[in-house]
């Protein structure tokens, strides 16, 4: 009996990571190409990777829908797997679906340089960039607006528990949705730090969340609980801060790992639309979704079984 062996979903968060979305050319030899690529990802990791192993790099790889019917058929396909849909509440959560995911991580941002750059000459004929976000640790795993961002990840079993399929014929994989936020740094800051507790729902500085009683029901940290059956269940975040100084764009890339995207879809829509309608996340007055799409990664040994 085969073992399956997943992408490495549960890795550590790092101090640099590269995302990556991509959209396929037309043409078999595009699809060609990119099948080659995936069976030979996990060799060009070791390789890159073994230049410096403290480093720990690793290669997140998902599709998206129509990309997964072009790629692999449309016959099998993971169940739950469609094209990102956007949400319209008091703000607009957008649908700018891609073709392809690169998740790339590492302690050094020249070594997730290095390795997409390789990447890319592989498939730079057969592919055009839509987005290419270099993300860093902020301090002591805060983002941009000054909070930790992560508190509640879960980790070990857990975290596996919460982002791999379980079985059938996709056991081992995981489904990811992305956004892209930009934050209105000025706005923010000209706010209270007793303001911007209540917003998101913990203390500034401490990161202790707050008590019942002083935490208003569309804090942040309040609506992305979910529960089923009522029994808190996770997602595996892994956001990095971005920014670009000379444009005067700041942000977090946000990635969100499940077991099933319906759990994701729960949570973005208590803080779209709200919970109850109209109780929406107060971050949104400040931080602005500018892409939405949601991947499948498949398990390793799907990716290395592919030619």
């Amino acid at each position: 009996m085969t073992t399956i062996v997943p992408q490495c979903i549960d890795a550590k968060l790092t101090r640099a990571a590269i995302f990556l979305e991509i959209t396929l050319k037309p043409g078999e030899e595009a699809t060609n190409e990119i099948r080659a690529l995936c069976g030979d990802l996990s060799s060009l990791e070791r390789a890159v990777g073994f230049r410096d192993p403290d480093s720990t790099l690793s290669c997140i790889m998902g599709f998206g829908s129509d990309a997964w019917d072009r790629l692999f058929g449309s016959q099998v396909r993971p169940s739950e797997l469609h094209a990102f849909q956007e949400i319209n509440g008091v703000h607009h959560a957008v649908a700018t679906q891609q073709d392809i995911l690169f998740h790339v991580r590492s302690t050094r941002l020249d070594q997730c340089f290095e390795f997409v750059n390789i990447v890319m000459d592989r498939i730079r004929d057969y592919v055009e960039t839509a987005d290419e976000v270099h993300g860093f640790k902020y301090y002591d795993e805060r983002d941009l607006l000054g909070f930790v961002d992560g508190t509640e990840n879960p980790s070990g079993q857990l975290a596996l528990d919460s982002t791999l399929i379980k079985d059938g014929d996709f056991e081992g994989g995981s489904y990811v949705i992305t956004q892209k936020y930009l934050h209105n740094l000025k706005s923010w800051n000209a706010l209270s730090t007793e303001q911007q507790e209540k917003i998101i729902g913990r203390r500034k500085l401490s990161d202790v969340e707050l008590s019942d009683k002083d935490k208003p029901s569309n804090a942040h940290n309040a609506l992305t609980v979910i529960e089923e059956n009522g029994v808190e269940v996770k997602i595996l975040r892994d956001n990095m801060p971005f920014g670009n100084v000379s444009k005067g764009e700041f942000g977090t890339y946000f990635i969100g790992y499940c077991s099933t995207p319906a759990r994701t879809e729960k949570m973005l829509n208590n803080m779209f639309v709200g919970n109850p309608p109209g109780n929406y996340d107060r971050i949104l007055d400040f931080s602005t979704a500018v892409s939405g799409s949601l991947y499948f990664c498949p398990s390793q040994t799907f990716l290395d079984s592919i030619d």
